[in-house]
């Protein structure tokens, strides 16, 4: 069993592997170590009831997807490049008759109706996290993954495995989906400025508390 007071020095590999050899406790200090981020990631993306479960999921996946982990990456990239995965796995799982989904072009707005659970303290803040789940989920996840867990375009583009230069062209064509998709949904100008212009300071503003929950609304 893992020392609980040598954990916190013990790599995201080896305890992944610890866990796959039958120790509990490098699962669940491995949890603990990532479990904000992957919560944040499905948190915008998913109802509030739906969430957990998918978080649980990308945490058992790790065990059946540890013989993909050859170290060449990041531990942090492969457990958001399974998170991925099971985002999708979810949505097309809610399709009938095994429709193709195309995620950069459908949005998680186009794949239904979910309450957010999410507690937005300003108004700029709504305003991104509504645009947000209207562009498409490609772009979603870039511009999250980008501005919410500090990622480089390279880190992004192995988690979604496309082309670093196809994901720096991505960055920038998701922020110009956000300020339309902010026009579309009645945004007023002086609200979009302010969150395009400040879009650093009010995606931090965001992840700060991105966490806290509040009654679910439909």
């Amino acid at each position: 069993m893992l020392d609980p007071l040598t954990s916190a020095t013990i790599s995201d590999e080896e305890l992944l592997t610890a866990w796959c050899s039958g120790d509990p406790s490098a699962g669940e200090a491995l949890f603990e170590r990532h479990y904000e981020s992957i919560a944040r990631f499905f948190r915008n993306k998913v109802g509030h009831d739906t969430a957990p479960d998918l978080i649980q999921r990308t945490f058992l996946a790790l065990i059946e997807s540890r013989s993909r982990f050859r170290g060449e990456s990041s531990f942090r990239t492969f457990i958001f490049a399974v998170a991925h995965n099971v985002l999708g796995r979810h949505y097309r799982s809610k399709r009938r008759g095994g429709e193709h989904l195309d995620f950069a072009k459908v949005s998680v707005s186009d794949l239904g109706p979910s309450p957010t659970a999410i507690l937005a303290r300003r108004d700029e803040e709504r305003a991104l996290l509504a645009a947000l789940r209207r562009i498409p989920l490609e772009h979603q996840e870039i511009l999250e993954l980008y501005f919410w867990e500090r990622m480089k375009a390279r880190e992004i583009a192995e988690i979604l495995s496309l082309p670093e230069g196809t994901i720096r062209t991505r960055i920038r064509r998701a922020k110009q989906l956000l300020e339309d998709a902010m026009k579309a949904i009645g945004t007023s100008l002086e609200i979009i400025e302010s969150t395009i212009s400040g879009l650093d300071r009010w995606a931090a503003e965001v992840r700060g508390h991105l966490l806290d929950a509040e009654t679910p609304s439909s």
